[in-house]
């Protein structure tokens, strides 16, 4: 019966793509015996409760195979046939590549090459960690990944799984279509390491076996057994039973009528378009329910004991998901004067004692950044209840892991400095594709950080973040808005960036905790006539407020904080126009590029920002030598009145 299954997971994915007129048919043909196996043998999910805790896992890393995913999506009872022929349509549920909450049943978005990979990695390090704060008969999952050459050879899945290695995530089993042919030709020309003694290298146990399932099913079952990740090797022929197999023009393109007509004859499948063989079908999702049943049924009841005598336990909180905080409770004495990071941290450690889903670390700079919760602990092989990760410098891995900690249920974190940002990009993009709360902490967020030079000053990044679709990015000017900014984070449950100064600042009385969920709000009223606006985020509050006050004299001037530039956007225009009226002399004070910032100012030149990469030198020498010391703008903004 495999074999009816196998054929007709091939047969349903050519025809899917034939349908659709693009897509990838080599993968679908290469690696069917790879994910029947996977399903049929060894998955454990449940097409009622797709959200399970304790279901396993599985990424297609290599997210161009989505028809093959799909068609055994549709095998399990997740999908209907109609699904499979809209794919790649509009609003379908089977769209080019897979999507998280668009199509049941699959547990991220994938595409871009290593991605996949890396937040597999996140999701094995969350199931780690919530085993060891429960019990193993209520946590125990695997995460299993079909990825292919292209995702190792993405440095993203290097830095993923030399982590995982140190990390000895022996619930992680990665599935290598190794078919040694990639979009352009024979990965002869790219990519000849051997990719065995590589990830032994890391720490990894590896397998290479035929593309059989009696061979993968036991490399599987030995990778059950392991105490390390597992690494298995399949060799497979691109596009197998093509007229194409083995070259790269099987990989991206619907195959023809006469290729499609002689596969099914091959594969003993009647030439008709979505042909399904039900009792292959039948047979397959009997085969599934029937093993995961049982474990479903054996969590449910152990889940209901474990409630009944723990109502506060760790797994009760965990699936609540509550992350609402009351952070008026705090009563924290701090100097007067504090860099942002160092507010940062006195938040995270009060939110972290409060509720347990904040989880995370930075890249080899917790001292510098002090994203680090004091009492938690460090996550590691002899300690999988610490809340803190060790990433090393590996900023490319840091947030696609994080994503996969939110998709397993976490709000985690993760920082670096701002300029390295740009490391982060694409799993940022991944955070805002899939609406995952990932909290991106970025501190020495401008040329202020003085000696380490251009290469470390930040410029474009800010525009750059604030770009993004979906990520709300926090600028507080204060240990007050810092708070408001983790408010709004725990409320919106989305991705956010919260941008920190190495460099203290006042505390103020005129900012608020609850106003930084407007965007933008007034710190400092105009007595009379308004004379014009300063608008400044960040360390810019305390510029912006000392010019207004030295030049009450001959001007009457109110001050803006805006925190958050997106929510701002996103209040009415009553709000917006309360806060900038029209037709006033508005500035924006901010040490960045001016790049989307044009719609708040009067003109151009109204502009106070910092356009081209800085300088190595004291901090009060490089913000002189860009005018944007406080003597500079002060006399800008004079001028301009």
């Amino acid at each position: 019966m495999e074999k009816d299954i196998i054929a007709n997971l091939k047969t349903l994915s050519i025809d899917m793509i034939n349908k659709a007129g693009s897509g990838h048919p080599g993968i679908t043909l290469s690696a069917a015996s790879i994910i029947y196996t996977v399903y049929a043998n060894h998955m454990h999910i449940n097409i009622n409760d797709s959200k399970w805790v304790d279901r396993d896992r599985f990424v297609m890393s290599a997210g161009h195979g989505s028809a093959l995913l799909y068609a055994t999506l549709y095998m399990c009872g997740f999908l209907t046939l109609d699904d499979l022929k809209s794919f790649r349509q509009l609003n379908s549920k089977t769209p080019g590549h897979p999507e998280y909450n668009v199509t049941p049943g699959v547990d991220m978005s994938t595409g871009p090459l290593g991605q996949g990979f890396a937040s597999a990695v996140g999701m094995a390090i969350a199931e780690k960690h919530l085993q060891s704060l429960t019990e193993e008969e209520l946590i125990n999952y695997n995460i299993y990944v079909l990825c292919g050459d292209g995702d190792l050879m993405e440095g993203v899945s290097y830095e993923a799984a030399s982590l995982a290695g140190i990390l000895k995530l022996n619930n992680l089993i990665v599935l290598y279509d190794s078919n040694r042919i990639s979009l352009d030709g024979e990965t002869n020309h790219t990519f000849t390491e051997d990719v065995l003694e590589r990830f032994d290298a890391l720490g990894w146990q590896v397998f290479s076996v035929g593309n059989k399932v009696s061979e993968i099913d036991r490399a599987i079952n030995k990778a059950k057994k392991s105490d390390l990740p597992v690494l298995i090797e399949v060799k497979t022929i691109l596009g197998e039973g093509s007229l194409l197999a083995n070259t790269n023009k099987i990989h991206g393109k619907p195959l023809t009528s006469e290729d499609i007509s002689q596969l099914k004859q091959k594969l003993n499948i009647p030439e008709e378009e979505f042909y399904v063989n039900e009792e292959a079908v039948n047979y397959f999702k009997n085969k599934i329910m029937t093993r995961s049943s049982e474990k479903y049924l054996n969590y449910q009841k152990a889940y209901n004991d474990y409630e009944t005598s723990h109502p506060d336990g760790y797994l009760v909180k965990f699936i609540k998901g509550e992350t609402n905080i009351n952070f008026n409770d705090m009563t924290i004495d701090f100097p007067q004067m504090l860099a942002t990071r160092d507010s940062n941290q006195i938040v995270m450690n009060y939110f972290s004692e409060k509720n347990p889903l904040l989880f995370g670390g930075s890249a080899d700079l917790a001292s510098s950044t002090k994203a680090y919760l004091n009492d938690e602990g460090d996550f590691g092989p002899n300690n999988y209840k610490g809340k803190n990760i060790w990433y090393g410098v590996r900023e490319h891995a840091m947030g696609s892991i994080s994503n996969g900690l939110a998709l397993s249920g976490y709000l985690p974190f993760c920082s670096t400095f701002l300029t390295f940002s740009d490391y982060l990009k694409p799993a940022i993009r991944m955070s805002a594709l899939m609406e995952l709360p990932v909290v991106y902490i970025f501190t020495h967020d401008s040329i202020n950080v003085g000696e380490d030079g251009p290469t470390h000053q930040p410029v474009e990044q800010l525009a750059s973040l604030r770009s993004i679709p979906g990520l709300i990015v926090y600028r507080p000017a204060d240990f007050n808005e810092t708070v408001g900014s983790w408010q709004n984070i725990l409320i919106n449950k989305k991705p956010s960036a919260i941008i920190l100064s190495r460099a203290k600042t006042y505390n103020f009385k005129a900012t608020s905790n609850v106003m930084v969920k407007n965007g933008a709000y007034i710190v400092r009223r105009e007595t009379g006539k308004l004379s014009a606006i300063l608008i400044a985020t960040g360390t810019e509050v305390e510029l912006a407020l000392k010019v207004a006050e030295d030049l009450k004299k001959d001007y009457d001037i109110r001050v803006v904080s805006m925190p958050s530039v997106e929510s701002f956007k996103k209040q009415n225009k009553e709000y917006q126009y309360e806060v900038l009226p029209v037709g006033v002399k508005t500035f924006f004070i901010e040490a960045g590029s001016s790049f989307g910032l044009r719609d708040f100012v009067s003109s151009e030149k109204y502009l106070i920002n910092i356009n081209e990469f800085g300088a190595s030198g004291k901090p009060e020498d490089v913000l002189k030598k860009y005018n944007f010391d406080y003597d500079s703008i002060r006399k800008k903004i004079k001028e301009l009145l």
